[in-house]
């Protein structure tokens, strides 16, 4: 089970946990959530503009993404008093996603 720094929001219900099913279908259920991992695993800093040039995917889809990730405690904005240009990193959480990810995906056993 994945322990999320916040709670997170589900259909007419506040849950302080997801499974590892429900939380691997929500990344891997849109295309940006699948380049933030990529963006996670190779960067120990982001930004939606760097991951956009990289990615040829529009600064906003990237940004939205990165709030996902930050609601659900996998990264954390490391200058949230900004409006724009927002910097992040992951969390223990979003380590322990990455892995389970790899495990589950990319172990080749």
């Amino acid at each position: 089970m994945f322990h999320m720094m916040g709670a997170v929001k589900m259909p007419g219900q506040l849950q302080n946990a997801m499974s590892d099913e429900e939380i691997i279908s929500w990344v891997l259920g849109v295309d940006r959530r699948i380049v933030i991992l990529g963006s996670m695993k190779n960067h120990p800093i982001l930004k939606a503009s760097d991951i956009a040039q990289e990615t040829n995917r529009s600064t906003q889809n990237i940004s939205r993404a990165l709030k996902e990730f930050n609601e659900k405690g996998f990264i954390m904005c490391l200058n949230p008093e900004k409006t724009t240009w927002k910097r992040y990193t992951i969390t223990a959480a979003g380590r322990e996603l990455l892995q389970k990810l790899d495990d589950v995906y990319f172990d080749p056993n």
